[in-house]
């Protein structure tokens, strides 16, 4: 863990080192969550292709799309997000980096379809847009000076109850309530992109005295996969709202 190897023992860290090592350590955040999106998408645009030939689903996207697999499908996510939580106290950094790439991975067959709802040029310009939108709140959540733990709180709450929404709306299947259940949710994710920044930041300067170099490269490894999930939730949301379907 080179990018760590300014931490060197308890007690014994300068603000100069701490700031060289704070550096480091988002460094390593943004990039992991910046390699988790691009096996994303590129696994979601190569099984988009399989799954299409000749503008007819094949036995592939048959079976994703349409039969009882789509389920494993859907919920598969959630399950690794679970897991990637329970299994991080027990295995290596570099385990659980595996863990959340193979996750990545997965979310990537999860939102193939997109690309054979929506036409590429609006994927794409939905991805620019939500691009600038989370580096504008990353950054305010990373220089802000107040504390926003409180509104991380809120937010979770938030959360919770759009989850609740969106699965009682798949049974519903309302225009309106999509719609509305897109419009909270892009707000629900700006607010924990900056909060989860913050939180990762923070984090580290809390822990950095330790010289815990394991903990400190699964710290960042997890706050990548916050930020990577709240990029990919506020995409989905815009994508719902702005996107051009075939």
């Amino acid at each position: 863990m080179a990018q760590f190897d300014t931490i060197r023992s308890a007690g014994a860290i300068s603000s100069a080192e701490i700031d060289a090592g704070l550096r480091a350590h988002m460094n390593k955040v943004y990039g992991t969550m910046s390699a988790g999106l691009f096996i994303t998408f590129l696994a979601a645009w190569a099984i988009s292709g399989l799954a299409v030939a000749d503008g007819q689903l094949t036995q592939l996207g048959i079976a994703l799309y349409t039969s009882p697999l789509k389920w494993v499908v859907m919920l598969a996510p959630l399950a690794f997000v679970f897991g990637i939580g329970a299994a991080a106290n027990r295995m290596s950094a570099s385990g659980v980096q595996l863990l959340f790439y193979t996750f990545a991975a997965v979310m990537g067959v999860s939102l193939s379809s997109i690309f054979l709802v929506y036409t590429g040029q609006s994927i794409i310009q939905v991805f620019l847009v939500t691009s600038i939108a989370f580096a504008g709140l990353s950054l305010v959540g990373y220089t802000t000076k107040k504390d926003l733990s409180a509104m991380g709180r809120f937010l979770i709450m938030g959360l919770i109850g759009l989850i609740v929404a969106s699965i009682v709306n798949m049974f519903m299947q309302s225009g309106a309530m999509a719609f509305a259940i897109s419009v909270i949710g892009v707000l629900i994710f700006a607010g924990l992109t900056a909060w989860d920044t913050q939180n990762a930041k923070n984090t580290y300067l809390q822990h950095a005295h330790s010289g815990d170099q394991e903990w400190l490269a699964k710290s960042a490894i997890m706050s990548a996969l916050s930020l990577y999930l709240n990029f990919i939730n506020m995409f989905i949301m815009l994508l719902q709202l702005l996107g051009n379907r075939e």
